[in-house]
């Protein structure tokens, strides 16, 4: 949105479908997003391969309702996940 994340991000999500999101499913991110940074502190991190938008708000739905230490402990296999995504997309190319 601000253009803040890397390229490897913007496809992964645009491939995701957030790209398409509806304004209804853009203000439900934009609440969640909300609501998980001032919960948690930390932004939210999901390795989207795999997943439709549908999905990842569903699972955000989920997640914002966690516990602070379920959330580190998913926040940190969710960016182990993505560097290995990477890593293997480097090693496939």
């Amino acid at each position: 949105m601000r253009g803040e994340l890397t390229a490897e991000s913007t496809r992964e999500q645009s491939s995701a479908g957030l790209s398409q999101c509806t304004q209804e499913e853009f203000d439900k991110l934009l609440a969640l997003n909300a609501a998980y940074r001032a919960k948690f502190g930390f932004p939210f991190i999901l390795a989207v391969r795999g997943y439709d938008r549908h999905g990842i708000i569903a699972y955000f739905e989920t997640r914002v309702n966690n516990s602070r230490a379920d959330e580190l402990r998913m926040s940190l296999d969710q960016i182990y996940r993505i560097a290995r995504f990477r890593l293997d997309d480097l090693i496939d190319a």
